[in-house]
């Protein structure tokens, strides 16, 4: 089994959002809440983010 990358979830995150693009008529709940969870783990830590 292989590490999960954040490239990868980058990959993913694009693949669902190109997806929603094609056909924004579906219901795309379960998919807009793994593309929360995605950008949450892509996310740079709060602590990165602060000025020194």
């Amino acid at each position: 089994m292989q590490a999960v990358t954040e490239g990868d979830r980058r990959k993913e995150l694009a693949a669902l959002l190109e997806q929603i693009r094609a056909h924004p008529e579906r219901d795309w709940s379960a998919t807009r809440a793994r593309i929360a969870t995605l950008n949450k783990l892509i996310a740079p830590p709060r602590a990165a983010l602060k000025p020194h």
